[in-house]
Formats: structure tokens, C-alpha cells, sequence
């Protein structure tokens, strides 16, 4: 018997919810996000984390791609803003509503780093998927990636061990933590 509905996320009205964390609103990727978007994939930091470069009319097509996930129920993605301006990405992705997990990815802009922007987005999202149902959640990220590892920490997702040659980067193939976090783990430190 499957933990959770196949299809779930087509279950909710035609929007998404909108999701807070403090100042933070995770919202539904918007058209006019485009030009925010082109320009958070030209950062060399994203660039190096998630392997992606976008055209001006892959940008454009963004919102357009997240919103067919969502009624689909492929992968659930929102904006993070942070004063009415873009400061990131969360989504999960690799939706298993059999097993009921997911894996958490997320990007934050070069102007919103160092505030906790996806801390905070990576533990509302968690907390939305665990009362929607879900069991488990993962976060991967290079080993190389410290930032991204203190964001798995400080959001209450263990560290599990280390994926050898799990991620191919530009320069190479790169060892990958797995953290995870189960709805029944206490609320993070």
C-alpha cells in the first residue's frame, strides 16, 4: 500500500500554497521571474553546485516548466523571496509517493547569502512535505560543498554517509553527502 496518493500534489487548488519562513515567501515560479532567473544562473556558484547554465529563452520557459511539474506531480518548486526580490530556489524533486520521499534541492542568489535563506526554506518546505505525508526527505551536495552541508545541519537533515563518484561536476566526478531527515526527527537544532 502506497504511503501517500500518486498524483497528490494535483489534489491541491490550481495554485500552489505559499509557504513563509519569517520574512521569507516561497511562491509559485512567475512568468516574470524570467530575468531573475537568467541572472541567478550566470552566478559561477550555482553554475558550479548544479552543473546549469540558462539561455534568455530557457528563462523564459522557467515558471512555464515548474508550474506543468507541480499539475503533474514530477517535482514541486518554488521562488524563494526575500523583500519582494528573488533570493533562491527550494524544491523536491525525485517524488516517491510509494516509499512517501522526496529530495530537497535549493540555490540561493549571490545577494541573499550568508542570511539564512535556505535554511529557513529548506525546513518550511520540510515541514509543508511531512504534513502533506511524506516520511523521508534527502539532501545531497558535493563534499566539496561546505556551505551546503551547513544548511543540511542547521535544517535538521543527518548526515548519512558519502556517495563515491555519485556527482558529476564540471571539473570531475565528485564524492556526494546524503543527509536525511524522517518525519519523526525532532524539530532541528
Amino acid at each position: 500500500m502506497p504511503s501517500l496518493v500518486p498524483g497528490l500534489l494535483t489534489g491541491f487548488p490550481e495554485q500552489q500554497p505559499v509557504l513563509t519562513a519569517g520574512d521569507l515567501v516561497l511562491r509559485p515560479w512567475e512568468d516574470d521571474d524570467a530575468a531573475a532567473v537568467r541572472a541567478a544562473y550566470d552566478d559561477p556558484g550555482i553554475q558550479r553546485w548544479h552543473g546549469e547554465q540558462l539561455t534568455d529563452d530557457e528563462a523564459a520557459t522557467y515558471a512555464p516548466t515548474w508550474r506543468e511539474r507541480w499539475r503533474t506531480s514530477e517535482r514541486a518548486g518554488w521562488a524563494v523571496t526575500l523583500d519582494g526580490l528573488l533570493a533562491g530556489r527550494i524544491s523536491l524533486v525525485r517524488l516517491d509517493f510509494w516509499q512517501g520521499q522526496a529530495e530537497v534541492t535549493y540555490w540561493v542568489v549571490p545577494a541573499a547569502r550568508g542570511q539564512g535563506v535556505a535554511p529557513r526554506a529548506v525546513q518550511a518546505v520540510a515541514a509543508w512535505a511531512f504534513d502533506l505525508g511524506f516520511h523521508r526527505l534527502e539532501l545531497g551536495h558535493s563534499t566539496q560543498n561546505t556551505a551546503s552541508c551547513r544548511v543540511a545541519d542547521k535544517s535538521g537533515f543527518r548526515l548519512e554517509g558519502t556517495r563515491r563518484d555519485q556527482g558529476l561536476h564540471a571539473d570531475s566526478w565528485h564524492d556526494m553527502h546524503l543527509h536525511a531527515r524522517l518525519a519523526s526527527d525532532l524539530h532541528p537544532r
